[in-house]
């Protein structure tokens, strides 16, 4: 038997990458991921950012589960990947890096990294090894109360490649921010993108090398 398989069914508390903490209930769990359920909202968290996962004795038991909200899949194929293409084209809320969430829908998916479209950001690339855990909006609700007008469906004419380093060089000679500009030196003129490494020019003029394995989002302004 599996360690987290005990806890299925079960009121949780589970700390993640980044001193985050989710509480709900575990209602499923598949190979690299597991599903909370907590009132109107479905937590969809990828086994590797779990750091680890504590019974809630203390809850009462009491819990309102979703009714609408979750994202369709095969309960003996749930994978993360699955559950990507799943919701593609859906509104979603994603947890990334730092103390924001990102708000918006799933556009296309790649090797190891996927497409968004934020309302706010605009069109972003997302690295997978960096996702910590994605929501599914109630079908009946959009990002920021937006029309559908506002939130276009083939928001980027942008080539895309296979891997989030090939599509970084592609970005090559813009302005771009990476990981929401949590750091001044993560904003700048990308340089080059090569060997998993990428050279900015940031506002002053200097030069920044970042390895990209640790960079999570990357969009232009």
């Amino acid at each position: 038997m599996r360690v987290l398989e005990q806890f299925v069914g079960k009121q949780v508390i589970v700390e993640i990458s980044g001193n985050t903490v989710c509480e709900g209930r575990l209602i499923d769990l598949g190979l690299d991921l597991m599903v909370l359920a907590n009132e109107q909202r479905f937590f969809y968290i990828p086994l590797v950012h779990v750091q680890n996962v504590i019974f809630d004795a203390q809850s009462s038991g009491e819990i309102t589960e979703p009714s609408n909200a979750s994202i369709d899949y095969q309960t003996e194929n749930l994978s993360f990947r699955k559950i990507l293409t799943n919701a593609k084209g859906r509104f979603v809320e994603i947890y990334v890096t730092g103390n924001k969430t990102i708000h918006g829908y799933l556009t296309s998916i790649m090797n190891d990294y996927f497409v968004f479209y934020s309302p706010v950001y605009k069109t972003m690339f997302v690295s997978m090894n960096h996702l910590k855990w994605l929501i599914p909006y109630q079908s009946n609700l959009t990002p920021y109360s937006l029309s559908n007008q506002l939130l276009p469906v083939s928001p980027t004419q942008i080539t895309l490649s296979k891997s989030f380093e090939e599509q970084c060089k592609k970005l090559e000679g813009k302005l771009v921010v990476f990981d929401l500009g949590d750091h001044t030196n993560k904003m700048g003129l990308l340089q080059k993108a090569d060997n998993n490494f990428v050279e900015l020019i940031n506002a002053q003029g200097d030069r920044v090398g970042w390895n990209l394995q640790h960079l999570k989002t990357v969009y232009m302004p």
